[in-house]
């Protein structure tokens, strides 16, 4: 097993995330199988009861694991299926240790951080690094892991230690350390200034790391002075200096890895060559077209995301990937306008006028809704609101677990005539409660208690809308992250109303997809399609509601769209 580790430096938020991603992409398509590992240094056991303004989304995976949104990043650069073991926290590492002490494996040893963390770390990576996860069998051929954080982070030091450890554990030619740092630019300078990047090295250095390759962040393009510079200051060759600068879309990292010759430097380094298995130039084709595609786009799609996380793009960042995704198949430029939901309530009239009204021109200048998941009860009105709006202005919507909640709220309320129609976790006390807690959770405990994972969901009509979008798929294979669920004893009379519900699991009691028969396109999921679109492969309901809002505001489009076959067969709903 050949193991790139890729650190970082100077600041947290360079995009450690991406490097290691594109890496992965660079390696992958030199014809090699790659897996990855996220390590966290935070001592929760997971992200699950982090905060989204905290840390970002929280990204789950088919076996319900709560992992930092970086996975996401490796699943959809790779095209793999992570598991939570590829997601090592401090604080999993730490009950995993006392576990065992409790359970009298250290057989009456002090337990220490040296050796007893530290080798349980490396043990972890040595096991789970051999998983395959491309759907094919046997180890994979090389493993990015990620040291989340910045150099010198106090929670940092044991993995350091680890790491340092590891190097010597699997010998010359099997370690690849990678050190992402920042080359800023000073504005009364105006120059490219290394010793941020200096530092950062030193400081690895003296916690027993040397960098094999620097890849340096910084808006422009490096001076070639800078990189003579770096090099003989860090102790790393020019040809192993990549410069990751800014670029129009990420898509583009893997090409500017590629064209500065990294993977030669880190196949070098790994001794790849030896193993009897001779990597290829890397075939990135598919991302030059794509890159390229999406720097061409013009003709704009805008889709207004109501939520109470719009301050902070990560919060929704798989949501934001799958819009992307699906607007560049349709060759559309997506125009993301982020709308608070709390703006749109009816007391910011009040309290806020401009925000207010504000978001509501945002709102009305849409071509489609999304309303995405979330908790708690601030800023749902607005999003009642938003989905009011969508529904009797044939506006093109798509509501992901809570949005779909607040549909069908707002369908109980504003068809039924249900004015007191709510969610349980809103108001418990609720006299026609649409949505109520799932009976196998907890009010207790927080962390992985709720229904979570890839579950299964079967079409009730072949005709209908979502199934079509799945390729007339009878039942699919999505990931959730839910406790409460639509009420199964309202149903029947929300379908009385003209409310569908397509898709449910397999006990039948559980509503997992609705849709309005005669509207454009109005489909709720109480799954999140988001955590498994592709690049290269979009979620099937997002290309829907990307198309429903082309062919709602430019008909002259549906020749454009006509010429487009995807697998999910988009097109022809």
């Amino acid at each position: 097993m050949k193991y790139v580790v890729v650190t970082g430096g100077v600041v947290s938020g360079l995009g450690k995330g991406v490097t290691a991603s594109s890496i992965g992409a660079v390696l992958k398509a030199c014809g090699l199988r790659v897996t990855t590992i996220k390590i966290d240094p935070y001592l929760n056991t997971d992200a699950g009861t982090m905060s989204p303004f905290e840390h970002g989304e929280v990204y789950v995976l088919d076996d319900g694991g709560e992992v930092d949104l970086d996975l996401g990043n490796y699943e959809r650069f790779l095209d793999i299926k992570l598991t939570r073991d590829h997601n090592i926290t401090t604080g999993k590492v730490y009950q995993a240790v006392i576990d065992k002490e409790r359970r009298g494996d250290y057989l009456g040893k002090t337990v220490q951080v040296v050796p007893h963390i530290t080798d349980e770390i490396q043990d972890w990576i040595e096991r789970v690094a051999i998983k395959p996860v491309d759907g094919k069998e046997g180890p994979p051929d090389v493993c990015v892991i990620e040291l989340g954080g910045t150099i010198g982070d106090i929670e940092s030091m044991p993995f350091i230690e680890a790491l340092g450890q590891f190097s010597y554990r699997v010998g010359p030619g099997n370690f690849c350390l990678v050190h992402v740092s920042l080359v800023p630019v000073l504005n009364v300078v105006g120059e490219q200034k290394t010793k941020p990047t200096q530092h950062s090295v030193r400081g690895l250095r003296g916690l027993g790391l040397a960098p094999d390759i620097l890849a340096c962040r910084s808006t422009e393009p490096l001076e070639e002075h800078v990189t003579t510079k770096l090099s003989q200051f860090c102790n790393v060759p020019i040809s192993s200096i990549v410069n990751l600068h800014d670029v129009t879309n990420i898509w583009h990292i893997p090409l500017l890895l590629r064209d500065q010759k990294a993977h030669e430097a880190i196949l070098k380094v790994l001794d790849l060559q030896l193993v009897g298995k001779v990597p290829r130039e890397p075939k990135l084709a598919e991302w030059t077209e794509r890159a390229s595609k999406f720097d061409k786009l013009k003709t704009p799609v805008k889709i207004a995301m109501v939520g109470k996380y719009t301050g902070l793009s990560d919060s929704y960042l798989s949501v934001l990937k799958a819009l992307l995704h699906a607007s560049v198949a349709m060759e559309r430029k997506l125009v993301l306008e982020w709308v608070p939901s709390c703006d749109l309530e009816n007391s910011a009239a009040k309290e806020t006028p401009e925000a207010h009204q504000k978001a509501w021109k945002l709102l009305k200048g849409a071509d489609g809704v999304l309303v995405p998941g979330g908790f708690g009860d601030r800023g749902v009105e607005g999003k009642i609101l938003a989905a009011t709006y969508a529904r009797e202005k044939n506006v093109p919507y798509l509501g992901i677990c809570l949005g779909m909640q607040v549909a069908v709220i707002e369908f109980a309320r504003s068809v039924m005539k249900l004015g007191g129609a709510n969610s349980t976790e809103f108001d418990p006390a609720t006299a026609s409660p649409c949505v109520i807690f799932m009976p196998e959770g907890s009010k207790t405990q927080m962390g992985a208690t709720m229904r979570l994972g890839s579950r299964r969901t079967h079409f009730l009509a072949n005709n209908c809308k979502s199934a079509k979008l799945y390729g007339n798929a009878t039942s699919i294979d999505e990931r959730h992250r839910h406790r409460y669920e639509v009420n199964p004893e309202m149903v029947p009379l929300l379908e009385k109303a003209g409310l569908s519900f397509v898709g449910k699991d397999e006990s039948g009691r559980r509503m997992e997809i609705i849709e309005l028969p005669n509207h454009v396109f109005f489909i709720g999921a109480q799954f999140h399609p988001e955590f498994k679109s592709r690049p290269g492969k979009p979620s099937p309901l997002f290309l829907g509601v990307n198309s429903g809002s082309v062919r709602t505001t430019r008909p002259a489009a549906q020749a454009q769209l006509q010429r487009h076959q995807f697998e999910t067969d988009a097109t022809q709903i």
